[in-house]
């Protein structure tokens, strides 16, 4: 599923002449949610992940920036759903499936405050952030990136269309964003209370697509990421976030040499934090 947003430019952002046509987000594509043996996986998960593979193929062609989240649970952390404790801090049901990671990226790590570089994706096409709880937005620096990015189109998939899609969905409209859900491409836990979500959302003014209508699309203008396509930083993560050791890469690269339609690309060894 994806989602996208208009409207609300900074004079900063429009000074620097770059509005961006679309941006992605990709929410929670973890092993827990989409892999059989998972610890909470989604019930659409086999028609799910050939989807979510050509929103990734699109992604990269199009050279779309990408807002990742990853949900965030500590180890003694309990349900208050009934539900199996799921993505734990460390654990290999946490980091996301190979296939969603782009060689440029960056962790946005939680620190409760709003401060957020306003360039990132002049240096990095993925941008990740750690998710605590269904809502994204709680997470401040989530927040102010996606509420003064200068973007006509947010794009969502990934999983959670019951609860973390669709509050993602609601709160970037509520925010007078315009929001396109692309729905084969998104996992669900119950169909019924996923269509449920889809008409909310609608109602609220969300185009509802699907990835064969995503792929006839080609962006006006493709975006170059870094300097001379080189990571900008130095120190590398080992693909670890702080508070919580999340490897994202572990396991992942062996997928990423596949590519996201079989064909070969970059791997990215290390994750680097800001």
């Amino acid at each position: 599923m994806l989602i996208v947003a208009v409207g609300g430019y900074s004079m900063a952002s429009l000074r620097r002449g770059r509005v961006y046509e679309c941006v992605v987000i990709d929410v929670n594509t973890q092993k827990d949610f989409c892999d059989r043996s998972g610890a909470f996986p989604v019930a659409n998960v086999a028609e799910l992940i050939p989807a979510m593979r050509r929103v990734i193929a699109w992604t990269r062609r199009n050279h779309a920036p990408v807002v990742s989240t990853v949900e965030s649970h500590r180890p003694r952390e309990m349900s208050d759903n009934g539900h199996p404790i799921y993505c734990v801090d460390g654990s290999p049901g946490q980091q996301k499936i190979g296939f969603t990671l782009l060689p440029l990226r960056v962790i946005v790590e939680v620190d409760n405050t709003c401060t957020v570089p306003n360039d990132l994706f002049r240096h990095w096409q993925q941008v990740l952030f750690r998710k605590r709880s269904d809502d994204l937005l709680a997470n401040p620096k989530a927040d102010c990136l996606l509420t003064t990015l200068p973007v006509k189109e947010y794009i969502l998939f990934g999983t959670g269309l019951e609860c973390s899609i669709k509050a993602l969905a609601l709160a970037l409209l509520a925010r007078e964003k315009s929001v396109t859900v692309v729905t084969d491409a998104c996992g669900y836990w119950n169909r019924v209370t996923a269509d449920l979500a889809l008409r909310q959302v609608a109602a609220k003014g969300a185009d509802l697509i699907n990835a064969d209508q995503l792929m006839t699309r080609k962006l006006d203008r493709q975006y170059r990421y870094g300097k001379n396509g080189v990571r900008i930083r130095d120190e590398p993560t080992n693909g670890r976030l702080s508070g919580g050791a999340l490897d994202l890469a572990q396991g992942a690269e062996a997928d990423e040499a596949t590519g996201a339609e079989g064909g070969p690309t970059t791997t990215a060894p290390h994750d680097y934090q800001i």
